[in-house]
């Protein structure tokens, strides 16, 4: 244990401070007082990926019902609409149950039922705490968009095109049409996939390299793949301390933080550009070349792989 914190404090130290030292260090042999780029990597990336998930659950004051919810029928609306009335003809509804009826009757909107045995208290004029057919149930309103439900949109007739139209609505009628609830299950999606995009880009990062450098025959694939993973590696890192100091400016409101905060995420380019001079032992100018050709196509392959993930997210939803 000790054995591992010393040789990973040590690595931190020199990877942090010296760009592409560590990387040159270990394809040169010397790698007896440094950490080797896999153990270091899956061990960083774990505690990144724990503390960026917890620094990034949803607080935006939203329930997240653990029971069914479904679109409320046209049937349905109708006869509790008939309840309704009846009520109010007999002078029994209160300003709420009006409500509920004009929500009931108005085709403009969509009523949304969530059973639960422990329902949240209503905390808005449009969601109201209900009893029907022997359960309680949740009842939301929700103002549909001009034209919403009445659009069929031409998406093709191609069997994938089918299939992504096929799932979306079953996507829709999931989260009964509540565009803020399915966004935020997008984004988590999209944030529990983050890792795994980030680890298959690695070996195409690494290829990039190659395919960059391939003029100097002395650097193997392996050789790209140890400078890649530490330079993940330092990413990960420089990520943490980001979004902490993020955080840190949310409580504080200082705005020299903000600039802080620019600043150290600048610096991830910097650092790569002195890793790069320093590893492969080229020129500025040259580096500097292949530098930005990196980053471009890296950017490419990001956005690519983030859309094989969503496509990939079509299938599972």
């Amino acid at each position: 244990m000790f054995h591992f914190d010393g040789k990973f404090f040590h690595t931190l130290k020199h990877l942090v401070f010296r760009p592409g030292f560590i990387p040159k260090e270990y394809v040169a042999g010397k790698r007896m007082s440094y950490l080797d780029p896999i153990r270091m990597y899956l061990f960083t990336s774990a505690v990144f990926f724990l503390i960026f998930f917890s620094m990034n659950k949803s607080d935006d004051g939203m329930v997240n019902f653990t029971g069914d919810r479904r679109l409320m029928s046209k049937m349905e609306r109708l006869e509790y609409a008939s309840i309704l009335h009846q009520q109010q003809k007999a002078g029994k509804a209160d300003t709420l149950a009006l409500k509920q009826l004009n929500y009931l009757l108005d085709t403009t909107y969509r009523v949304v039922l969530v059973q639960d045995d422990t329902l949240p208290k209503p905390d808005n004029d449009s969601t109201f705490l209900i009893h029907l057919d022997d359960q309680n149930y949740l009842l939301s309103a929700y103002r549909l968009k001009k034209g919403q439900g009445d659009i069929q949109v031409n998406v093709g007739n191609s069997w994938l095109e089918a299939r992504i139209r096929e799932k979306w609505k079953a996507y829709k009628q999931r989260f009964a049409d509540d565009e803020k609830a399915m966004l935020t299950d997008m984004i988590g999606s999209f944030l529990h996939k983050f890792p795994y995009i980030l680890f298959v880009s690695l070996p195409f990062f690494a290829l990039i390299l190659k395919l960059l450098y391939i003029r100097r025959k002395h650097f193997f694939y392996s050789d790209h793949a140890v400078f890649t993973l530490y330079h993940y590696i330092f990413t990960f890192i420089l990520l943490l301390c980001f979004f902490f100091l993020i955080k840190i400016n949310e409580w504080l409101q200082w705005g020299v933080l903000t600039f802080f905060s620019v600043a150290l995420f600048l610096s991830g380019g910097v650092y790569l550009y002195i890793a790069m001079k320093r590893f492969y032992a080229q020129g500025w100018a040259k580096t500097l070349g292949k530098f930005l050709l990196l980053n471009i196509i890296a950017f490419f392959l990001i956005i690519f792989l983030m859309l094989v993930f969503i496509l990939f997210s079509v299938f599972q939803l």
